[in-house]
């Protein structure tokens, strides 16, 4: 079990920080949260150990380096039942190109960011998943991004109610 930690305020502004620019060293990140190095150095490898970051990543500009298509998926599901949910979803977390998925209220059970190299392997992907019976999938609807206009894989953390004060 994860050792639970206290976010007081320097662990709310690391935490703030480091969401934004997990690339800064402990020095500067120390001197942006008014901590010594060694402290600071603690208080993130606490906040490390308690699974408060699930991992540091850079946001790479896809437009520059690669051709590519983002497209959201929706899937809907004949049986939303727990074991059918199940086996959904551990067969869209091996697919590496459906990114990032999450179950919905309404009429879509899920919908996936996805990110693959090109038409043909977005339909083969869909076209997969939907002859696959065993997935219960009743409908699926692509969404082809068209232009980012807005583009944050953060979280508004300072419009967010901390769930620990001090």
């Amino acid at each position: 079990m994860k050792k639970a930690i206290k976010i007081d305020s320097y662990n709310r502004k690391i935490l703030a920080t480091l969401h934004l620019q997990a690339d800064l060293t402990n020095v500067e990140l120390a001197e942006k949260v008014n901590l010594s190095p060694s402290a600071c150095f603690q208080r993130v490898k606490s906040l490390k150990e308690a699974g408060y970051f699930r991992t540091f990543h850079a946001d790479v500009d896809l437009e520059q380096i690669c051709e590519h298509v983002l497209a959201y998926i929706e899937f809907t599901l004949s049986d939303n039942s727990a074991h059918q949910v199940r086996k959904f979803t551990s067969v869209i977390d091996q697919i590496p190109e459906l990114m990032d998925c999450m179950q919905l209220s309404g009429d879509v059970d899920f919908i996936s960011l996805s990110c693959f190299p090109n038409i043909k392997a977005l339909n083969d992907v869909c076209n997969q998943l939907s002859s696959d019976a065993n997935l219960a999938i009743k409908r699926i609807e692509t969404r082809i991004v068209l232009n980012r206009t807005k583009w944050f894989l953060g979280y508004p953390l300072e419009k967010l109610k901390w769930l620990e004060s001090e």
